[in-house]
């Protein structure tokens, strides 16, 4: 981008590498994090025809200076549309798969929410199931035996192969915006689903969530209209700044998250503010990140307090890290299953989960986690 030569030295737009020459791979030696655009939007339900730039968001995110980061970040452009919008997501699934096989971390700025499929999918070559989290205020089931799109990709991921979805996680919907047969089938398939009241209640039930997520992908249209002057977003309720950027943070600490992707961006976020926030939310992601703590080497068993705790019929088995004192509940009914599921024994949760079995109250994860074992 032009404006970098004129930026105050220190900033991210000093240090980000950028990649420009078509035709050339990047050398991605020592680099960590790859922004990555995807000007694809023909998914979306109400496309009309608009062309999308990601101008002003790279231009806000290279004003800002970093923290104490270790790890280059590139910009690796933009990819075009192709002659199809499943050529595109096909790309983008290529270029997102390349980037994990050297353990390089995506943040993807992106069109319409369907290219989250293509995210998803590039996690195929590893060989194993994942969590996925979506930031949103809709489920975006739908119908799988339709077509695509930004509100019906999720359905996808559940029926096509190869299977490796194992669980699918919403922060902040709406009831409002969700068809009663998607709520009843959210249920149904044992996936977790949290309203925005709670989670604006209690900001930390994020956490354990995040912890256990290998996908997070951000509908924008989940944060107040105000917040971004979001033009297209037709609800005045959603996460403010401060509680997505919060999230955000989250995302970044898990251990396990290695893909990031905000989505629904486009020409209809009009002010300086609204880029200036998904800039700052890319921002707390890295942050997260680079504090990063190891605390799940569950074979040392020093490193751990275990609690077991009578519940009915059941013994709960509960460990907290001496190192972060973060939370788990062990899950001993999937210990035995294929290689694909084996590091799922143990399911992060809060200190509130602990104490509320302590009070004779199974924590709903677990027993979601147990029926979706049975089945």
């Amino acid at each position: 981008m032009a404006n970098r030569e004129i930026l105050p030295p220190g900033t991210l737009g000093k240090q980000i590498e950028a990649h420009s020459k078509k035709g050339e791979l990047p050398n991605l030696k020592d680099v960590k994090f790859a922004l990555l655009g995807i000007k694809e939007n023909r998914g979306d339900v109400d496309f009309i025809g608009a062309d999308i730039s990601f101008d002003a968001y790279r231009k806000a995110l290279y004003s800002l200076y970093p923290g104490n980061w270790n790890g280059k970040i590139i910009d690796l452009g933009d990819i075009e549309k192709g002659e199809t919008a499943e050529d595109t997501r096909f790309a983008a699934k290529e270029v997102i798969a390349a980037l994990l096989k050297k353990n390089i971390v995506p943040l993807i700025l992106g069109g319409s929410q369907d290219l989250a499929y293509a995210q998803y999918r590039a996690n195929d070559s590893l060989d194993q199931m994942v969590n996925m989290v979506n930031v949103d205020n809709r489920f975006d089931l739908g119908n799988a035996e339709l077509p695509i799109s930004n509100k019906s990709y999720v359905g996808k991921m559940v029926v096509d192969k190869p299977y490796n979805l194992f669980n699918y996680s919403v922060l902040g919907y709406q009831s409002f915006f969700n068809a009663p047969q998607e709520i009843a089938l959210m249920d149904k398939l044992f996936f977790d689903a949290y309203r925005l009241g709670e989670i604006t209640a209690d900001i930390t039930i994020v956490e354990p969530v995040m912890r256990d997520a290998d996908i997070v992908t951000l509908d924008v249209t989940a944060i107040k209209s105000a917040e971004l002057s979001y033009k297209n977003n037709e609800s005045p309720n959603g996460f403010d700044g401060r509680e997505i950027c919060a999230i955000s943070r989250y995302a970044g600490i898990s251990n396990k998250v290695k893909s990031f992707g905000v989505y629904e961006l486009s020409d209809s976020i009009e002010s300086k503010s609204g880029s200036m926030l998904v800039a700052q939310i890319l921002w707390y992601f890295i942050e997260g990140y680079n504090f990063r703590v190891e605390d799940d080497d569950f074979d040392n068993e020093t490193l751990f307090t275990s609690y077991k705790v009578p519940v009915e019929d059941e013994v709960l088995e509960f460990k907290k890290s001496n190192k972060t004192e973060r939370w788990w509940i062990v899950l001993p009914f999937i210990s035995n299953v294929n290689n694909k599921l084996k590091r799922r024994t143990l399911l992060p949760c809060t200190y509130g989960e602990y104490f509320g079995a302590c009070n004779q109250e199974i924590p709903e994860r677990w027993l979601k986690a147990r029926h979706k074992n049975e089945v």
